[in-house]
């Protein structure tokens, strides 16, 4: 079994999926009796938008004393929303002013951001993340799809590996939120970028495509995906409002329309795939499904909403505790089985 992590956009509500990541490494740690044990070593391919990039990225760094072993463990990830969150999402009155009336285009200051990448990430390059892993972006002049891919950094060098804290910047340059990451390849190659979230922000069918493209003796059936979203606002928006609004008023709710269409986009169709192999068991998706007791939006990052979301997480995780628990045996036994090592670590020789 080929065993993918994809973790979903959405600000400042990745303290969802990242609380659903530390309690499934603290299992796995008390289940094996190994303290030191790490989430990626049970998981063979790893993909994530936005803050779900951020995340793959923090989990997947190599220590600078060890670059086979991992810097951070899931409450590292977790700490850059319930420490940094409200720095990240701070903006003044005068500013959050201009932007209503589209007299600046985003409405953080992308710098605050950048200095924590840099605190998390230095010079790590893609190239040198632990296992295989995709994070998304949107090239806005060639209006294309930009996939950040470990294995591509790898095989094709310098003009497609790139500093992490610049694909993490990228990935999560939500429009209206921040500005374009205008970021450059190790080689010096420009990339013009925005939010992966744009087309993907659900990136699972990406992944699961990354992996049948790569080797195409695999099959759907050999894979299992776990794929763990922020919640998807229903948010109704109201006809007339939108017609009296200014433009960049209403950039917000166009983002929430767009992410959550993909996402759910995303979730159907996977769902159809596996059945269509009678596998329907090798796709789990969890996330909140009533998002009623918190704030929806990605940059509420008070502290009363961050309590809401970590109490809702911490409700997630009650809600699917025998499905996070059979997941972990499942990935227990293939650790200690050595299953898939060889043809993974073919991978990422590229």
């Amino acid at each position: 079994m080929k065993r993918i992590l994809s973790i979903d956009g959405g600000g400042i509500r990745g303290i969802i999926p990242g609380m659903v990541l530390l309690t499934m490494e603290q299992r796995i740690q008390e289940k094996t009796g190994d303290s030191e044990a790490h989430l990626s070593e049970y998981f063979n391919f790893f993909a994530g938008t936005s803050t779900g990039g951020i995340l793959t990225a923090i989990l997947l760094c190599p220590h600078p004393d060890d670059p086979t072993k991992p810097r951070f463990y899931a409450n590292e990830a977790l700490d850059i929303y319930l420490k940094y969150g409200p720095s990240i999402f701070y903006t003044t009155r005068w500013r959050r002013f201009l932007s209503k009336f589209g007299l600046l285009s985003e409405l953080y200051d992308g710098k605050v951001l950048e200095t924590i990448l840099d605190q998390y990430f230095g010079d790590t390059k893609l190239s040198e993340l632990l296992k295989p892993a995709i994070m998304t972006a949107y090239n806005i002049e060639l209006r294309t799809n930009h996939i950040f891919r470990q294995q591509k950094a790898i095989s094709h060098g310098d003009a497609r590996d790139f500093y992490i804290k610049d694909v993490c910047r990228a990935t999560a340059a939500a429009p209206t939120y921040f500005s374009v990451a205008e970021i450059f390849s190790i080689a010096g190659i420009r990339f013009p970028l925005v939010d992966g979230g744009v087309f993907a922000h659900n990136p699972a069918l990406s992944a699961l495509l990354e992996v049948l493209k790569t080797y195409d003796t695999f099959k759907i059936d050999d894979v299992h995906i776990l794929s763990l979203g922020t919640g998807i606002a229903k948010n109704a928006y109201n006809y007339e409002d939108f017609k009296k609004k200014w433009a960049i008023s209403i950039g917000p709710a166009l983002v929430d329309i767009m992410t959550s269409s993909s996402s759910e986009s995303t979730d159907f169709f996977l769902k159809q795939l596996f059945r269509s192999v009678k596998k329907p068991h090798n796709y789990t998706r969890i996330e909140p499904m009533n998002v009623s007791s918190i704030s929806t939006s990605m940059d509420d990052a008070t502290p009363g909403n961050m309590q809401k979301l970590v109490s809702l997480a911490d409700k997630v995780i009650s809600d699917n505790d025998r499905r996070i628990d059979g997941i972990i045996d499942d990935l227990i036994a293939d650790r200690e089985q050595k299953r898939d090592t060889s043809v993974w670590n073919f991978l990422r020789r590229g």
